[in-house]
């Protein structure tokens, strides 16, 4: 594999593998499918949960790793110390802030509030000009349903505009989800030939 990535994905998950099987087959999913595209992964930097397994996959299939993790974590999450780049920051704001800039798009698999709260803050800096760069929202066996209704009832309720709800994609499908952010991101073999075009 060629020391510059072909893609960037920054990837929010849980610290906990959940209750069902099939939320670590996703997170392995998805590292597989960015290693074997010769792609990166941007994370938290833990070896827990499905921080861990997406991260272990992206390596097995020989992707590159970048972690990022608050020294305040960096015991609880346990560090990943596999990471081609592990990046021990002061807090949480610089770790989201480093993830961002990292990457070219962003995934939310399942995760607890710290997932919550990351794909928030990156759909908030979207709508308010900050980056243009997509977001994916992975509904494995309909985790994110009824916060996606919830979200919805917003846009009915006027507190949002359904432009705000078209900022993010999502899909209980990997690699057609994966394939439109890489694709929307500018960052695939097709859109890269066309921007050498124009």
């Amino acid at each position: 594999m060629s020391s510059t990535p072909s893609f960037s994905i920054c990837v929010y998950c849980g610290s906990r593998p959940g209750e069902l099987p099939v939320y670590a087959q996703a997170a392995r999913a998805v590292g597989a499918w960015i290693g074997q595209r010769g792609g990166q992964l941007v994370y938290g930097g833990g070896r827990t949960g499905l921080m861990g397994i997406v991260a272990e996959a992206t390596k097995a299939a020989g992707g590159r790793v970048v972690g990022v993790i608050p020294q305040a974590l960096v015991d609880k999450e346990v560090a990943n110390q596999a990471c081609d780049e592990l990046h021990i920051v002061g807090n949480m704001h610089e770790r989201k802030a480093m993830m961002a800039e990292r990457s070219n798009a962003f995934l939310a698999l399942p995760g607890g509030i710290g997932t919550f709260e990351e794909l928030f803050e990156v759909w908030t800096w979207r709508q308010l000009g900050y980056h243009d760069k997509p977001i994916g929202l992975l509904n494995i066996e309909h985790y994110y349903s009824q916060l996606l209704g919830f979200l919805e009832s917003t846009v009915s309720n006027g507190f949002m505009g359904a432009w705000q709800m078209d900022l993010i994609r999502s899909s209980d499908h990997i690699p057609d989800l994966l394939e439109f952010l890489v694709e929307a991101a500018g960052t695939s073999p097709q859109s890269k030939n066309l921007r050498e075009v124009l």
